[in-house]
């Protein structure tokens, strides 16, 4: 497939160098044609995701984007909770049990 890269770009670059070429190229709708078949692949790929999207939610089945969430909340949620107990241990004047397992490997 690399060589095949290759050759369309060496190919391209023949193309861009011919004086008709360099002349189209300057035609305003001629690049705004260009463009608009450079945007086609984004546009179905954004046009694929959304319809999958759509699948998803008829068939009540979680989207990648809300797993995300909610493996993100999953995560701060774990956190406070760490956080809490940290608080809760200080409070009675007991050592955390990380603080625990360090100063008892220290002995």
């Amino acid at each position: 497939m690399s060589s095949f890269k290759k050759t369309l770009m060496q190919q391209g670059m023949k193309l861009m160098a011919d004086p008709r070429v360099m002349k189209l190229m300057q035609d305003e709708r001629v690049m705004k044609a260009v463009m608009a078949a450079m945007s086609v692949p984004g546009k179905a790929q954004n046009l694929a995701k959304e319809q999958l999207e759509n699948v998803a939610r008829a068939m009540a089945l979680a989207t990648e984007g809300e797993v995300k969430d909610l493996r993100r909340t999953v995560r701060k949620l774990e956190e406070e909770l760490t956080k809490m107990k940290r608080e809760q241990a200080a409070e009675k004047g007991e050592k955390s049990p990380a603080s625990k397992k360090k100063s008892s490997t220290a002995e």
